[in-house]
Protein backbone atom coordinates (compact mmCIF):
# COMPACT_ATOMS: atom_id res chain seq x y z
CA UNK A 1 0.00 0.00 0.00
CA UNK A 2 1.39 3.17 -0.74
CA UNK A 3 2.27 6.11 1.53
CA UNK A 4 0.85 9.10 1.50
CA UNK A 5 2.89 12.69 1.75
CA UNK A 6 2.91 13.11 5.17
CA UNK A 7 3.50 9.27 6.24
CA UNK A 8 6.92 9.40 3.46
CA UNK A 9 7.37 12.58 5.63
CA UNK A 10 7.04 11.24 8.44
CA UNK A 11 9.39 7.94 7.74
CA UNK A 12 11.95 10.14 6.22
CA UNK A 13 12.78 12.24 9.35
CA UNK A 14 12.11 8.47 11.84
CA UNK A 15 15.13 6.93 9.34
CA UNK A 16 17.02 10.82 9.75
CA UNK A 17 17.33 10.49 13.29
CA UNK A 18 14.26 12.53 14.78
CA UNK A 19 13.00 10.71 17.86
CA UNK A 20 9.05 9.60 16.30
CA UNK A 21 7.18 12.12 18.57
CA UNK A 22 9.28 14.82 16.33
CA UNK A 23 8.88 13.22 13.28
CA UNK A 24 5.34 13.49 13.68
CA UNK A 25 5.67 16.68 14.90
CA UNK A 26 7.42 17.88 11.22
CA UNK A 27 5.44 15.89 9.08
CA UNK A 28 1.71 16.64 10.03
CA UNK A 29 2.50 20.11 11.28
CA UNK A 30 1.10 19.96 14.85
CA UNK A 31 -0.04 23.16 16.04
CA UNK A 32 2.15 24.38 19.03
CA UNK A 33 -0.75 23.71 21.57
CA UNK A 34 -1.01 19.86 20.87
CA UNK A 35 -0.68 17.64 24.11
CA UNK A 36 2.39 16.19 23.85
CA UNK A 37 0.88 12.66 25.00
CA UNK A 38 -1.94 13.51 21.80
CA UNK A 39 1.73 13.55 19.96
CA UNK A 40 3.16 10.38 20.85
CA UNK A 41 -0.17 8.39 20.93
CA UNK A 42 -0.25 9.28 17.08
CA UNK A 43 3.50 8.96 16.56
CA UNK A 44 3.58 5.42 18.18
CA UNK A 45 0.36 4.31 16.14
CA UNK A 46 1.92 5.37 13.09
CA UNK A 47 4.98 3.77 13.35
CA UNK A 48 3.30 0.65 14.50
CA UNK A 49 1.98 0.41 10.91
CA UNK A 50 4.16 -2.51 8.64
CA UNK A 51 3.86 -0.15 6.18
CA UNK A 52 5.76 2.73 7.99
CA UNK A 53 8.08 0.85 9.90
CA UNK A 54 8.83 -1.38 6.15
CA UNK A 55 9.73 2.02 4.82
CA UNK A 56 11.77 3.39 7.81
CA UNK A 57 13.93 0.64 7.49
CA UNK A 58 14.30 0.77 3.69
CA UNK A 59 15.33 4.33 3.95
CA UNK A 60 17.75 3.28 7.13
CA UNK A 61 19.31 0.18 4.86
CA UNK A 62 21.67 2.62 2.90
CA UNK A 63 23.21 4.25 6.06
CA UNK A 64 23.63 1.20 7.61
CA UNK A 65 25.60 -0.44 4.50
CA UNK A 66 27.65 3.13 4.06
CA UNK A 67 29.05 3.45 7.83
CA UNK A 68 29.29 -0.85 7.27
CA UNK A 69 27.42 -1.64 10.72
CA UNK A 70 25.36 -4.43 11.76
CA UNK A 71 24.10 -5.22 15.07
CA UNK A 72 26.00 -8.33 15.65
CA UNK A 73 29.23 -6.03 15.00
CA UNK A 74 27.81 -3.48 17.29
CA UNK A 75 27.47 -5.61 19.71
CA UNK A 76 30.51 -7.72 19.85
CA UNK A 77 32.33 -3.79 19.39
CA UNK A 78 30.52 -2.89 22.72
CA UNK A 79 31.18 -6.10 24.13
CA UNK A 80 34.94 -5.36 23.36
CA UNK A 81 35.16 -2.31 25.04
CA UNK A 82 33.68 -3.66 28.10
CA UNK A 83 35.90 -5.93 28.62
CA UNK A 84 38.76 -3.31 28.16
CA UNK A 85 36.77 -1.21 30.64
CA UNK A 86 37.12 -4.48 33.40
CA UNK A 87 40.18 -4.94 32.86
CA UNK A 88 40.92 -1.59 33.49
CA UNK A 89 38.72 -1.82 36.52
CA UNK A 90 36.82 1.58 34.85
CA UNK A 91 33.61 -0.01 36.29
CA UNK A 92 31.63 3.43 34.95
CA UNK A 93 32.83 2.42 31.39
CA UNK A 94 31.93 -1.17 31.39
CA UNK A 95 28.60 -0.78 33.19
CA UNK A 96 27.75 1.88 29.86
CA UNK A 97 29.06 -0.95 27.61
CA UNK A 98 26.89 -2.98 29.15
CA UNK A 99 23.99 -0.76 29.10
CA UNK A 100 24.33 -0.09 25.24
CA UNK A 101 24.74 -3.98 24.20
CA UNK A 102 21.64 -4.54 26.24
CA UNK A 103 19.78 -1.68 24.47
CA UNK A 104 20.86 -2.57 21.40
CA UNK A 105 19.71 -5.82 21.63
CA UNK A 106 16.24 -4.66 22.52
CA UNK A 107 16.91 -6.54 26.58
CA UNK A 108 16.51 -2.87 28.30
CA UNK A 109 15.00 0.58 26.55
CA UNK A 110 14.22 3.87 27.77
CA UNK A 111 10.81 4.75 25.85
CA UNK A 112 7.24 5.36 26.78
CA UNK A 113 4.34 2.85 25.38
CA UNK A 114 1.35 4.31 25.08
CA UNK A 115 -1.56 1.58 24.81
CA UNK A 116 -5.61 2.45 24.10
CA UNK A 117 -7.47 -0.42 25.92
CA UNK A 118 -10.83 1.65 26.75
CA UNK A 119 -9.13 4.48 27.91
CA UNK A 120 -5.28 5.72 28.00
CA UNK A 121 -2.63 3.81 29.53
CA UNK A 122 1.01 5.14 29.40
CA UNK A 123 3.67 3.32 30.72
CA UNK A 124 7.22 3.81 31.16
CA UNK A 125 10.07 1.32 31.46
CA UNK A 126 13.38 2.07 32.55
CA UNK A 127 17.13 0.78 32.30
CA UNK A 128 17.84 -1.00 35.91
CA UNK A 129 20.08 0.94 37.78
CA UNK A 130 22.88 -1.28 39.45
CA UNK A 131 25.34 -0.81 41.96
CA UNK A 132 28.86 -1.91 41.45
CA UNK A 133 28.77 -4.81 43.81
CA UNK A 134 25.27 -5.74 42.11
CA UNK A 135 27.35 -5.20 38.57
CA UNK A 136 30.29 -7.62 39.79
CA UNK A 137 28.24 -9.98 41.28
CA UNK A 138 26.11 -10.10 37.92
CA UNK A 139 29.35 -10.78 36.41
CA UNK A 140 30.37 -13.01 38.48
CA UNK A 141 33.01 -11.46 39.21
CA UNK A 142 34.86 -10.51 43.18
CA UNK A 143 34.50 -7.05 44.83
CA UNK A 144 38.27 -6.53 42.96
CA UNK A 145 37.01 -7.02 39.66
CA UNK A 146 38.43 -10.18 39.49
CA UNK A 147 36.66 -13.97 38.79
CA UNK A 148 35.58 -15.18 41.60
CA UNK A 149 35.51 -19.13 41.89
Amino acid sequence: MALTSKQERFSQEVASGKNQSDAYRVAYEVKPGTKPSSVNVSAAKLMAMPNIAQRVAELRKPIVEIVQITLETHLARLEHLGKMAEASEKWDAAIKAEIGRAKAAGIVTDKIEAKLSGGLEIGVSARPKLTKEEWLKLHGLGTTGRPTE
